[in-house]
């Protein structure tokens, strides 16, 4: 099949990746491609070269008198809503694609789905959004069609999207491999306040345990006033590191944290980790439960710091054989791309 894959415009699609959204991506796109379907990313600037992108125009300069409007968005939300137009508009007057694939949160390429000659499948990758469902509102055409990333997922948006096709996310098992464990947990993500790293932290010192941080820092000030005054000792951060360095430390550590302090919608860390053998200590929230059974993680009450530090030691008594093989059996790749591939062809036809 031609495909067209949407991705977020905010990030570019390459590593080390901004989040589990633009490694769903590059993962989506390598493992269609390696299938012999052709595949066109449409992402940002700076993406990976080894992906067929096709570019987004940019927002052209604005006049002195065009920005004194005070009634003018930021900038960042005028640039993406332009970019987007723009992608839309193309893909509206181009006949040559069997699907179009939308992988990114925005809410222009659901709007206008019906102006495209090809059907448009969205991922649905968080829970809803003010700007996603009032564009729900405006195209429910039968041209539209919806996945969602997890049941937990599906749940939340089923009252705008009834019963979308839930295939959950994947990471390739021959890169997240098993590693020796017996090392400091570890916490990767987004250094943000919805994934929690300082409730991990604190559950870590509580468990003795040291832990090492890993991942970007996309809000500087919230890293230097709360997370680095938290560091220190046996805790530390180690900085935004690429997938094989990533896999690398995931697979030394002993326990992998996994703290969302909201409705987590997969939780590709946690796929991560027990590819690499390593179990989990977290919140019970979100996605989490749907992944995580008692061979391969403990979790407890969301914001429980003192049974999350429980957790953290109970979890490191777990077998890592049992942890990698159930991510063998719910978080390969290949059972993902399977999923869209059958998708695309029961909507193509």
């Amino acid at each position: 099949m031609r495909l067209a894959l949407i991705a977020s415009l905010r990030y570019a699609i390459r590593q080390p990746f901004a989040g589990g959204l633009e490694a769903h991506t590059w993962q989506l796109a390598t493992g269609l491609a390696a299938r012999g379907h052709e595949v066109h990313v449409y992402a940002g600037a700076g993406s990976d070269p080894r992906l067929d992108v096709r570019g987004v125009r940019p927002l052209p300069p604005l006049s002195e008198s065009a920005r004194q409007d005070v009634s003018m968005p930021a900038d960042h939300f005028l640039a993406e809503h332009h970019s987007y137009l723009q992608l839309m508009l193309g893909l509206a007057a181009d006949t040559t694609y069997d699907l179009v694939h939308n992988n990114s949160l925005h809410y222009l390429p659901v709007a206008m789905a019906d102006a495209l000659p090809a059907p448009v499948l969205t991922t649905l990758h968080t829970p809803p959004t003010p700007w996603l469902e009032s564009a729900l509102d405006i195209n429910r055409t039968s041209g539209q069609h919806f996945a969602a990333v997890s049941d937990h997922t599906a749940r939340m948006w089923e009252h705008c999207v009834p019963a979308p096709h839930v295939i959950r996310n994947g990471v390739d098992l021959s890169l997240w491999r098993p590693g020796p464990g017996g090392g400091p947990p570890v916490w990767s993500g987004r250094v943000v306040p919805e994934k929690g790293p300082v409730p991990a932290i604190l559950a870590a010192r509580a468990a003795g345990t040291g832990l090492r941080l890993v991942g970007p820092c996309p809000d500087r000030d919230y890293f230097r006033t709360e997370v680095e005054p938290l560091l220190g000792g046996a805790v530390e951060y180690v900085g935004h590191l690429d997938h094989t360095a990533l896999a690398a430390l995931v697979g030394s550590a002993s326990v992998a944290v996994v703290t969302p302090c909201w409705d987590e919608p997969y939780g590709l860390v946690v796929a991560e980790a027990l590819a690499c053998g390593t179990p989990v200590a977290g919140f019970a929230r979100g996605a989490l439960p749907e992944i995580v059974d008692d061979t391969c993680g403990v979790l407890v009450e969301p914001g429980d710091v003192s049974g999350l530090a429980d957790a953290i030691r109970a979890a490191a008594r777990l077998d890592r054989g049992a942890v990698r093989l159930r991510a063998e059996t719910t978080c390969a790749v290949e059972r993902m791309v399977d999923g869209y591939e059958g998708l695309y062809r029961s909507v193509v036809s």
